[in-house]
């Protein structure tokens, strides 16, 4: 690297959050608000469906976690899309799929047909995962980048508390079932169609137009970055391909036995967070229905409202204060140990999973611990430690296996708790999964706080063969 290239990344390395860096993140974070939105609400929506289509188990579950595996694809195809020819050339897109999905749900005549949209749905929601994380890491500094990347992600909690209020909202309005399902589904085309047009103005990002030798956009999306008099940002798009194609690319992956592990913590460690995470969320309304079985739809949906608004939200917001200070390891450890004594306490007293005051704090506890620990870290790690030439194909692995622990939870949570098992055996096996999370998070994962992209790419690469790095 030239020393003029240095002198520039070290000028976006110390940069502070400034009013630019700040709409990238609200452009970025509003795919986030939607995607929980969209993910979570199929969870009040198949409590109506349940009864007006007679769904079964297998349906219900079929039908919760879909999107999920959808999703994994959207991460993997995106997320290399992104690594061979840019982020700026794909950025938005992925919404469109989103809304796409959403609206078609909305309007489904038959359950194949709101199953087969809900997969479409899942490609959009899955796509916007590992592109934007990567611009905005590649936009920060790197004292406020896990804060950043963070905030992003942190908008995913604005979606798990609006959902609930807008079902709460149509559920009270006398307004049938048929329709308020389908409002519910239709909403979810709204932000993402509110910010495609910003996010196709957002430049290529100068780290990886840096890479690819487009020094003149580099040098301007910089002088953005970093608060200065904006400079003229090419109009046309960057021609670079940092790779040289779908397959070949990947082998960087895989060619240093450190980033080898780095890859397997992120995606395995994903894996096991969403596992839990999902499969309480999606199905929190039919785990509220065993806590209360006289409890109206309306009265679980607004207890859900409640445990979100009063752990969740508090949770997304330690880790983005504190991701900087304490570190994205210390605060993914802390929160998996933290998770698995919540889910262990809950299968391990029987009294808990019958008495609404000791499960609600124990099961919100779980909530404020993944929010403040690996459900936002998670999403964090793999936006720093891969290369420029990889960085969105890596995340788009990890998202993707996050994705099909998600698809997994989501799945056999309703078996579980429709089986002799219930609520206590369901949360012995999310506590037995967390402590697998805490353990592979200590011996896989490195610790990116105040390090810089480059020097975290550095020591990633460390023996690797330079014929695959330079491929």
């Amino acid at each position: 690297m030239s020393d003029v290239t240095s002198r520039q990344l070290a000028a976006l390395d110390d940069a502070r959050p400034n009013r630019f860096q700040l709409k990238i993140m609200f452009v970025s974070g509003m795919g986030f608000f939607t995607d929980a939105y969209d993910l979570f609400i199929i969870g009040v929506v198949v409590s109506l469906l349940k009864t007006q289509w007679h769904l079964s188990t297998d349906q219900v579950s079929l039908l919760n976690s879909a999107t999920l595996v959808a999703s994994a694809v959207g991460a993997i195809v995106f997320g290399r899309v992104a690594d061979m020819v840019g982020r700026k050339k794909i950025y938005g897109y992925e919404v469109l799929v989103l809304a796409a999905g959403a609206l078609a749900s909305a309007f489904a005549p038959t359950y194949a047909l709101l199953l087969v949209f809900r997969i479409v749905l899942g490609i959009g929601i899955g796509g916007d995962y590992p592109v934007s994380a990567t611009i905005m890491s590649e936009y920060s500094g790197k004292a406020s980048r896990g804060r950043m990347v963070g905030l992003v992600f942190a908008m995913q909690g604005a979606g798990l508390v609006f959902g609930p209020m807008l079902a709460s909202t149509l559920l009270a309005s006398g307004l049938s079932s048929n329709l308020i399902w389908r409002l519910l589904l239709a909403f979810g085309a709204i932000p993402g169609l509110a910010v495609f047009y910003l996010r196709r103005q957002i430049q290529e990002t100068p780290r990886f137009a840096m890479a690819g030798g487009v020094v003149e956009e580099a040098e301007a999306a910089i002088a953005l970055a970093t608060g200065q008099v904006p400079a003229p940002v090419p109009t046309r798009e960057s021609s670079v391909r940092i790779t040289g194609g779908a397959v070949s690319g990947v082998r960087v992956l895989f060619s240093s036995r450190r980033m080898m592990r780095w890859l397997f913590g992120t995606a395995v460690g994903w894996m096991l967070l969403d596992f839990a995470y999902y499969g309480n969320s999606i199905s929190s309304p039919a785990v509220l229905k065993l806590l209360s079985p006289n409890a109206s739809l309306l009265q679980n949906t607004l207890l859900q409202l409640g445990i979100f608004a009063l752990f969740a939200l508090p949770g997304y917001a330690l880790a983005v204060l504190l991701m900087d200070r304490l570190g994205r390891k210390t605060i993914q450890l802390f929160g998996f140990g933290m998770m698995a004594l919540a889910f262990l306490l809950i299968a391990a007293v029987p009294s808990v999973a019958h008495t609404a005051g000791p499960f609600v704090l124990l099961y919100g506890m779980s909530y404020l611990f993944s929010e403040f620990g690996p459900n936002t870290t998670t999403f964090v790690f793999p936006a720093e430690v891969f290369p420029v030439q990889v960085r969105t194909t890596g995340h788009g692995i990890s998202a993707a296996a996050g994705k099909l622990g998600a698809f997994a939870g989501a799945y056999l949570f309703p078996q579980m708790l429709a089986s002799s098992m219930g609520i206590r055996g369901a949360e012995l096996v999310a506590g037995v999964v967390s402590i697998v999370g805490l353990i592979v998070t200590a011996v896989c994962l490195p610790e990116p706080k105040g390090r810089s992209l480059e020097d975290l790419t550095e020591l990633a690469l460390e023996g690797a063969a330079p014929q695959l790095v330079a491929a």
